[in-house]
């Protein structure tokens, strides 16, 4: 049979692989999907909004924890690319978890990602304070941003307006959500394109300011190294959800050829953009001294606003506030496929309600309603405590890691033990290659596992880098996690996994519904 052949019966075997029927609306294009993964990382969303936090921590040689980061990521987005390609369904992870180990393993890494990225809906809508009072100062509702909390309270405000949006357009149905998410990548690329070229003519010095460490880690244990472990959290917080095209696999058109690419182009496309605006940043800014590069009210902003001054400053800002928007919007787009792939198998606590399809949207509006629901609620709680803002965007990242291995480490046993890439791969699909593949795997497990440990170890410089100080803000990393990995297992173990199986309504043989098998013997 012809690769051609294949994609349109693939398209749905992919799904009934899994014991489902397709229930959802296969309406995605290419650049949808590549659009998808460009918005969860989003270059100017990522990049202007932690530009201060890597400056602060590390000064302009900061630079180089972003080829760093991509290289790492690249071996992650080159192992999903492999599985979109052989499993291109809702809830990615999760269910490539089913495929390549145990019940409990997979469970595990939708659970943490459904928490991840609930969390970061709302961390990355705060960072829309970032941007839109330096826009006009109307959107400072809360004090004049000089107060020791007029940002934090602002920034929830703003936010919480911001979610409540991003939840009525994925509850409406994914077409509108895909046509806002692509017309926001498409301003967010232009923009990202016509900054660099504006900033590269505007350049004041040359790249050698790029090893300058500004003596940052001096009187540190491990100097200077210790401050860019710091430092490079804030590209660590940028390249990441590249997986979301794959987690639209079921509403994508012709998948199995889609998803992959579109994993990769979008990691390597925000990789060569954001690399770029952080060069030309660093090299057209009027004085690295000055404070404001590190502080959360100026950053990459306060750069753009002083080269291009405050009319063409602010349409680039304008263009910044879009991409925060489709970010967010991407993330819990996401956060609703997870959702509602691990409820239609009955893995979650109202499961029946959660997995429900719109008859004529043909969108899991039940799921998208409690993931904004949760966010606004987790806003509502970093109103009153700004701190908690910091523990549980740095969390939620940490968060992600750790699902991610939980896919790339069986993905590893699997090739060891000889069964991945599997012997019945079909034409068409995506494959590194059996060697490759393994050089890859290896490299892609050590990589997730050390920046995990970088971003789990409990530093107040990280979790609580401002008064007071508490030692439970400082190990909220470690604590969170263990809770959530330990308190889920025990969940899962002793309550869920006994009545888990395919709900009736989405079983593609309704007489005989069953939770998916796995590749290998499940160790559980």
């Amino acid at each position: 049979m012809s690769a051609r052949a294949n994609t349109g019966t693939d398209a749905d075997h992919g799904v009934r692989e899994f014991g489902y029927d397709q229930k959802l609306d296969r309406s995605i294009g290419r650049f949808a999907s590549f659009a998808a993964g460009v918005s969860y990382i989003s270059i100017l969303t990522g990049v202007f909004g932690l530009f201060y936090v890597g400056y602060g921590a590390g000064g302009p040689a900061y630079f180089w924890s972003w080829p760093m980061v991509f290289v790492g990521q690249l071996m992650v987005a080159l192992c999903f690319a492999e599985l979109a390609s052989r499993y291109p369904v809702a809830g990615s992870l999760y269910n490539w978890a089913k495929k390549l180990t145990g019940p409990h393993t997979s469970w595990l890494a939708g659970w943490l990602l459904i928490v991840s990225s609930i969390v970061t809906v709302g961390a990355v809508a705060v960072t829309i304070q970032v941007t839109l009072p330096q826009i006009w100062s109307v959107f400072q509702f809360i004090g004049d941003g000089t107060g020791a909390h007029d940002a934090s309270l602002n920034g929830v405000i703003l936010a919480g307006a911001l979610v409540a949006f991003t939840t009525l357009v994925n509850a409406f149905g994914v077409r509108l959500t895909t046509i806002i998410n692509s017309i926001g990548v498409f301003v967010e690329l232009l923009a990202a394109v016509g900054l660099v070229v504006v900033l590269a003519i505007n350049a004041v010095r040359g790249p050698s300011v790029l090893v300058d460490t500004q003596q940052h880690g001096q009187g540190q244990p491990l100097g200077y190294f210790g401050a860019f472990l710091v430092a490079a959290l804030a590209s660590g917080f940028v390249m990441f959800g590249f997986d979301t095209a794959s987690s639209l696999g079921e509403e994508t058109k012709d998948p199995k050829r889609t998803a992959p690419r579109a994993i990769i182009r979008a990691v390597t496309a925000s990789f060569l953009l954001g690399g770029a605006l952080l060069f030309f940043g660093l090299l057209a800014a009027r004085s690295l001294a000055d404070p404001k590069l590190a502080s959360s009210e100026g950053g990459l902003q306060y750069i753009v606003l002083s080269v291009l001054g405050g009319g063409l400053g602010k349409v680039f800002l304008v263009c910044v506030a879009i991409a925060i928007l489709v970010c967010a919007l991407a993330i819990q787009a996401a956060a609703v496929r997870m959702v509602f792939a691990m409820a239609r198998d009955n893995n979650l606590p109202f499961a029946r309600w959660l997995a429900q399809v719109h008859p004529v949207r043909k969108t899991p509006t039940n799921a998208a309603v409690t993931t904004g629901v949760i966010a606004l609620a987790i806003l509502a709680v970093m109103m009153t405590q700004p701190q908690i803002s910091v523990v549980l965007s740095t969390l939620a990242i940490v968060l992600i890691y750790s699902a991610y291995l939980l896919v790339t480490v069986p993905m590893l046993v699997s090739r060891l033990r000889g069964r991945w890439p599997l012997a019945d791969r079909r034409p068409g699909e995506y494959s590194i290659g059996r060697v490759a593949g393994l050089v890859v795997n290896v490299l892609a497990v050590v990589w997730g596992a050390a920046m995990a440990l970088n971003m789990v170890w409990p530093r107040a410089e990280v979790y609580n880098p401002e008064p007071p100080h508490h030692w439970y803000l400082r190990w909220a990393g470690v604590l969170v996690l263990g809770v959530l990995v330990v308190g889920g297992w025990l969940l899962f173990h002793f309550r869920l996994r006994h009545r888990a199986g395919v709900l009736p309504g989405h079983a593609a043989d309704p007489s005989a519904p069953r939770p998916a098998e796995s590749i290998v013997e499940s160790p559980s």
